[in-house]
């Protein structure tokens, strides 16, 4: 299985999925249930962390499909171009999604009004996602174009036909390859980002292993939120250097590693916001954590994946030659 075949398998993660979560949040939304409104902002946060797999071996499909006549390079562009909107747009559905769930673990319920604004953003999400497949359907699909869609799709290509090179990501890349500034700043921000995303998260577990026991647990975990502003920082500016220069990233499996690591990294932001444990410091008075076999494990592999990062993004020079 290559790149191309494994995107064509993610691809339906972000539309199917963000449905499934809309579907939850409406639901919950009728009934009241704030039970399941946190099932449901846990799904999307679940959501919005595969979507990134789904758009980077999208990229990758679309530096093998390049070479290939058959498929038109405007078509490509036009879907790509929809697919960075709409994983921009989930991706902030996904953070206001946690950001809910870390108010409802904190304050006992979301900040009025947050909820809605999630189910807002995430059905502009989910038309943007529809209209980015639409669009990659029609890549290899052209008997399945609908009028409608055949004509939205000729009057981008026709927009695009004086200036073959204008897209929206080509101009993130005159931007990151071409700027002086661009690039250095984001590798400064990223690097901050890692090191408070790393720095939080690795203090956390190593509460949970049993590690600084004279500091109450609920006094690390409150650094959460910081955690989650590097991790966002991280991939703001991760992005900004793959849209920049893709064909560095896509032949290397280092790469790839490190998307896989940061998916983990991911799942264990979300376990320490809906975990109840990160509190009973606070409800008992003493500050205790009372960890079990699976809180160690689940610590161990995140820092154990946090590592696989730096590793992986550290070697992409040498064992994936880019650079």
């Amino acid at each position: 299985m290559n790149v191309a075949q494994l995107h064509l398998l993610l691809n339906h993660i972000p539309t199917v999925g963000s449905v499934i979560a809309l579907g939850v949040l409406l639901l919950a939304l009728a009934r009241r249930n704030e039970h399941l409104t946190h099932a449901g902002l846990e799904v999307l946060f679940v959501i919005a962390v595969l979507t990134l797999p789904a758009y980077v071996t999208g990229v990758a499909a679309q530096q093998q499909l390049r070479e290939r006549s058959v498929v038109a390079s405007d078509a490509i562009r036009i879907h790509h171009d929809a697919a960075l909107v709409g994983f921009t747009v989930t991706e902030v559905a996904g953070f206001l999604a946690w950001v809910a769930l870390w108010q409802t673990r904190r304050r006992g319920r979301a900040a009025r009004g947050l909820v809605s604004a999630v189910i807002v953003v995430l059905f502009v999400a989910l038309a943007l996602m529809g209209r980015a497949a639409t669009f990659g359907g029609e890549i290899r699909h052209p008997e399945i174009r609908a009028d409608g869609a055949a004509l939205a799709l000729s009057a981008v290509e026709g927009a695009t036909a004086g200036d073959p090179d204008r897209s929206m990501t080509s101009s993130i890349s005159d931007v990151a390859t071409n700027s002086r500034w661009a690039w250095p700043a984001a590798e400064a921000v990223h690097f901050l980002g890692l090191s408070l995303s790393f720095g939080v998260l690795l203090a956390v577990n190593l509460r949970i292993l049993g590690v600084m026991r004279q500091i109450p647990f609920a006094d690390v975990h409150r650094l959460l939120p910081w955690g989650m502003l590097g991790f966002g920082a991280n991939l703001i500016t991760g992005m900004f250097f793959f849209i920049g220069q893709p064909g560095q990233y896509t032949g290397s499996a280092p790469f790839f590693w490190k998307v896989v690591f940061l998916m983990i990294a991911g799942a264990n932001f979300l376990y320490l916001t809906v975990s109840g444990k990160g509190w009973t410091g606070t409800d008992r008075g003493d500050g205790i954590f009372d960890a079990t076999v699976a809180d160690k494990a689940m610590a161990i592999v995140s820092i154990f994946s946090w590592f696989a990062v730096l590793y992986a993004g550290r070697m992409l020079p040498f064992l994936g030659r880019a650079f």
